[in-house]
């Protein structure tokens, strides 16, 4: 499952009070589903949610767990029962990197980062083992931060340090946050677009009919590919550096070249 999370692309999150969509949508297209036990359940049916959720997966069902924050009534109880099912846990509100590291012992965690401690704290919580990917939780943090959550400026900042911190420590880059515009393909394009110049290369998504404009956007154009291929046969065999096109190509275009070659792979 790790490994999974780490290439993963597109995730599309299910509420857990939904067992009936489950299925469905793990087979929407999606990389990866997350079985959501936080925002889109209500209070009273929390403990319903997490039955549905651990039924499923003990099934032979493969997804990710959007667990309750820590400062919930409800972490306690869902930590102990998606353990026991050995699935990847999405943790809201991540803050403390002390609290992922005794998690992450156990599962593998995305870190959804959504406020400004969480920010702050990006290049710790990147750096802890088990942290496979982080996400970014960008409506929550708008408002912690007194911000609307389309204004890109705004959150310039916070995604660039995502990005970068987990670059600084060798895991797969960021997932960044919903499109909550279900009505218009050209808006989400765009946003993935946007996420994707900055280093982003997935999208939490919360419709399937978003999972096909996300898919595409992040995977490298034709244009990309060719370039990239064209780069890595310039190279002599003895290494060294190229000119193509009129540009110099060294070690740190070469390895842009293989980045995106292996993305179009997967």
């Amino acid at each position: 499952m790790a490994r999974r999370v780490a290439v993963a692309r597109t995730f599309l999150f299910v509420p857990g009070t939904r067992p009936d969509r489950f299925d469905k949508a793990a087979a929407s297209g999606a990389d990866l589903i997350i079985l959501d036990l936080e925002d889109a359940v209500a209070d009273v049916d929390k403990i319903t949610a997490r039955d549905n959720v651990v039924e499923w997966l003990r099934d032979g069902g493969q997804a990710v767990v959007r667990v309750n924050s820590r400062r919930s009534p409800h972490w306690a109880a869902d930590i102990a029962a998606i353990t026991a099912t050995g699935a990847a846990i999405m943790v809201p509100k991540a803050d403390d990197p002390q609290a992922l590291a005794e998690l992450a012992e156990r599962l593998p965690v995305i870190a959804l980062i959504e406020t400004a401690r969480g920010v702050l704290a990006a290049p710790a919580i990147s750096s802890v083992p088990g942290v496979v990917r982080t996400a970014l939780g960008h409506i929550d943090l708008a408002a912690e931060i007194g911000v609307d959550p389309g204004e890109r400026e705004a959150l310039l900042v916070a995604r660039s340090s995502l990005v970068i911190a987990a670059a600084a420590a060798g895991i797969d880059s960021p997932i960044d946050g919903v499109t909550t515009h279900l009505g218009n393909p050209t808006i989400l394009e765009s946003d993935v677009l946007y996420g994707k110049s900055l280093g982003f290369s997935g999208k939490l998504c919360i419709h399937p009919s978003q999972i096909e404009t996300a898919k595409a956007a992040l995977t490298p154009t034709s244009a990309e590919v060719a370039w990239a291929e064209k780069i890595t046969a310039s190279l002599p065999a003895d290494g060294g550096v190229a000119s193509v096109d009129g540009h110099m190509v060294d070690p740190p275009v070469v390895a842009r070249a293989a980045r995106i070659l292996a993305t179009a792979r997967r």
